[in-house]
C-alpha cells in the first residue's frame, strides 16, 4: 500500500477508546459459576453465574480432544457472559490468558506483535495476536478505508495497556513512521557518499532484482547490472548473493530506491584499447544462442556478438546450435570494436582453414567428382564437393538447351560433375555435367566434315542469322551474310534450306552452314566435272588418231 493512500482522521482518541472499553465490559464480563446440570441429549450445560441467573453453555466448549466432558455437576467454572443468557468458556480462557499477559507486561520494554485483523468497528480494528484480541485505533493503523482490512496481517507495537479494563492498544503507525525515518537515514547516507556498499540479493524478477542494503530494499534494474547492457539477472545471481551496489536515486513519494551494480565497478569500455584490438584471438564462453547468431562472454564485463555468417565458411549454416552449446568455450577473432555503439563483433571462421584453399590444393580443372545438390536456382544448381560449393550452370547441365537444372535435379541428389574452372581469389568453382557426355555435335562430326552439303529445317530467326535443324538432333547457324542468294525477310520457319558446312566445333557444340558457299561450291564442282569430261575426250581422240597414223 502507498502511504499517500492512508487516511488519517482527526478523532478524540481517549473518547473513542473509552467507548470501546465500555462496549467490551457490557458484552463480555468474566465471572465464575457453578455447573448445575449437564444435558448430553441437548448438548448443553446449565451454569449458575450468581444472582439467581442460570446460563446455558454448549458442551462443545468443555470437551477435550477425545470428546470427554471436562466438568461435572458442582464444579466451579470461569465463563464470560455474552448477554441474553449466553456464556462462553472458550472466551473465558482467552480472557484469563489475556489478563496473565497484561500482568506480565513491562511498559519499560518495547513489545512488537504480529497478528491478523479480525474485526472492524467505528473506532478502529480488532487484531488477533496469539488468540489475544488487541485494539488498534484507526488513527494508529495506517490502513486505508479503500482497502479491505479484515484478514490482513499487520505488525504493530503495544502503546497502551489498561490492567483495570483488561485491554491492550497497539499502533502500526509508529512502526511504519520509524521504518520511514530509518529508511531515510539509510538513503541519505547512500546518496551522500556514492561509495559502493555491500548488499544482499533478496528477490530476483524478470525486470531486475531487489537488494537489501542496511535493512532497506532497493531495486537494481536489469539495465543496471552489467556494462554489457540489459541482462537477465537470474543468469548471473541467486538469492542470498552479496553484491556491490551504488545508490542512484530515491523517490520519496513512492519510497523507491534505485541501485546500480555496474556503476560500482569500472567501465571496461573506458580502457578497451588496452584490453583488446582488432585481430586479437580470445577465448570466450557461449552465453546465448539465437537463430541469427551467438552472444559470447569475454569476461571483464564485456560481451561480443558472433553472427551466424561468421561461424563457418559453409554458407548453409541453418542454426548456430548445430555448431555449439551454451557455456561452450571457443576461440574467436575480434573483427570489430565500435566504441561509440559499445559493440564488439567476433568471428570463428577466420580461425578455420579456408575451404577454397584446401580444395584448390587437392583438385584441378578437369577433375571429375561426385557431389550433392544443395540448392536450385533459376540459373543453375549449387553442388557441394569436398566441403565447398560449386555452380553447375544451366548451360552446363545438358547438351539439350531446352533443359535446365530444375528439370533434372532436386535438392539432395548426387550428381557426377567435371571441374571446368577454379577461381580461388573469388571463391568460385564452375562445374559441368554435359562435359562428361558426348555432345550431339561430336556424333555429327563423326560422319560429317567441312565442305559437306547438308539440308535442314528453319527453327528460328535472329537478327544475325537463321538456325536450322540438321540430322542427329543438332542445330546449325546460317549467318545473314551467308544466306545469299536467299532473302532473309522471305525465309519462314519450317522451310528447308540447303547449304555447305563451313565450321564444326565439337567442344563448343557449334556448327555453321553457308548457302552462299553452296552456290560457289556447286559451280566449282560443275566446272571440275566439265573439265574432267573434256580431258577424257581429248585423250580418247588422241588415242584413235594415233592408231590411224
Amino acid at each position: 500500500m502507498k502511504f499517500e493512500d492512508i487516511e488519517v482522521e482527526e478523532v478524540d482518541f481517549e473518547a473513542m477508546l473509552e467507548e470501546s472499553f465500555k462496549k467490551t465490559e457490557s458484552r463480555s464480563d468474566l465471572v465464575e459459576g457453578t455447573v448445575v446440570k449437564i444435558d448430553e441429549a441437548e448438548g448443553q450445560a446449565v451454569v449458575d453465574i450468581g444472582g439467581g441467573r442460570d446460563s446455558v453453555l454448549s458442551l462443545d466448549e468443555i470437551r477435550d480432544e477425545e470428546s470427554a466432558i471436562l466438568f461435572k455437576v458442582g464444579d466451579q467454572i470461569k465463563v464470560v457472559t455474552l448477554g441474553r443468557g449466553r456464556i462462553s468458556y472458550t472466551a473465558a480462557l482467552k480472557r484469563v490468558a489475556l489478563n496473565a499477559f497484561i500482568e506480565a507486561y513491562d511498559p519499560e520494554q518495547e513489545t512488537i506483535v504480529e497478528g491478523v485483523v479480525t474485526k472492524k468497528n467505528k473506532g478502529g480494528y480488532v487484531v488477533e495476536v496469539d488468540e489475544f484480541e488487541f485494539f488498534m485505533p484507526r488513527t494508529l493503523s495506517y490502513l486505508s478505508s479503500k482497502v479491505e482490512a479484515v484478514g490482513k496481517k499487520v505488525k504493530a507495537v503495544i502503546v497502551k495497556v489498561d490492567k483495570e479494563r483488561g485491554s491492550v492498544v497497539i499502533s502500526r503507525k509508529e512502526l511504519i513512521e520509524r521504518d520511514k525515518a530509518k529508511s531515510q537515514e539509510i538513503v541519505d547516507k547512500l546518496l551522500e557518499s556514492k561509495d559502493p556498499v555491500i548488499g544482499v540479493v533478496k528477490k530476483i524478477t524478470s525486470y531486475g532484482m531487489f537488494v537489501d542494503v542496511g535493512g532497506m530494499d532497493g531495486l537494481v534494474h536489469y539495465s543496471q547490472i552489467s556494462h554489457k547492457g540489459p541482462v537477465n539477472p537470474s543468469k548471473y545471481f541467486e538469492e542470498g548473493d552479496e553484491v556491490n551496489v551504488i545508490a542512484l536515486d530515491y523517490d520519496k513519494k513512492k519510497r523507491h530506491l534505485s541501485l546500480s551494480i555496474k556503476d560500482a565497478s569500472s567501465d571496461p569500455w573506458q580502457e578497451i584499447d588496452d584490453i583488446l584490438g582488432v585481430g586479437d584471438t580470445v577465448t570466450v564462453a557461449v552465453s546465448n544462442i539465437e537463430p541469427y547468431g551467438v552472444f559470447v562472454d569475454l569476461g571483464e564485463d564485456l560481451e561480443a556478438f558472433l553472427h551466424v555468417s561468421e561461424i563457418s565458411w559453409d554458407k548453409n549454416v541453418k542454426h548456430p546450435k548445430d555448431y555449439m552449446n551454451v557455456d561452450d568455450e571457443i576461440n574467436v577473432e575480434i573483427i570489430e570494436i565500435d566504441k561509440e555503439k559499445r559493440r564488439l563483433r567476433v568471428s570463428l571462421k577466420t580461425l578455420l582453414p579456408k575451404p577454397m584453399e584446401a580444395f584448390s590444393s587437392k583438385h584441378r580443372v578437369g577433375d571429375v567428382l561426385t557431389g550433392t545438390v544443395t540448392s536450385l536456382t533459376d540459373f543453375g544448381a549449387f553442388v557441394k564437393l569436398d566441403g565447398i560449393e560449386g555452380l553447375l550452370h544451366n548451360q552446363e547441365t545438358s547438351w539439350d538447351k531446352s533443359v535446365n537444372a530444375k528439370d533434372l535435379f532436386k535438392t539432395g541428389d548426387e550428381v557426377e560433375v567435371k571441374i571446368i574452372k577454379i577461381d580461388a581469389d573469388a571463391g568460385k568453382i564452375s562445374l559441368s555435367k554435359k562435359a562428361l557426355e558426348d555432345s550431339p555435335v561430336d556424333e555429327f562430326a563423326k560422319t560429317h566434315k567441312n565442305g559437306d552439303i547438308v539440308a535442314g529445317t528453319v527453327k528460328d530467326k535472329k537478327d544475325f542469322g537463321v538456325f536450322i535443324a540438321l540430322d542427329n538432333n543438332v542445330d546449325a547457324l546460317i549467318r545473314t551474310e551467308d544466306l545469299y542468294p536467299l532473302k532473309f525477310d522471305e525465309i519462314e520457319k519450317g522451310q528447308e534450306i540447303k547449304g555447305v558446312i563451313s565450321f564444326i566445333d565439337s567442344q563448343s557444340g557449334r556448327i555453321r552452314v553457308s548457302v552462299k558457299r553452296l552456290e560457289r561450291q556447286e559451280e566449282r564442282q560443275a566446272l571440275d566435272s566439265l573439265n574432267s569430261e573434256q580431258d577424257d575426250s581429248m585423250t580418247l581422240g588422241d588415242l584413235i588418231k594415233d592408231k590411224f597414223k
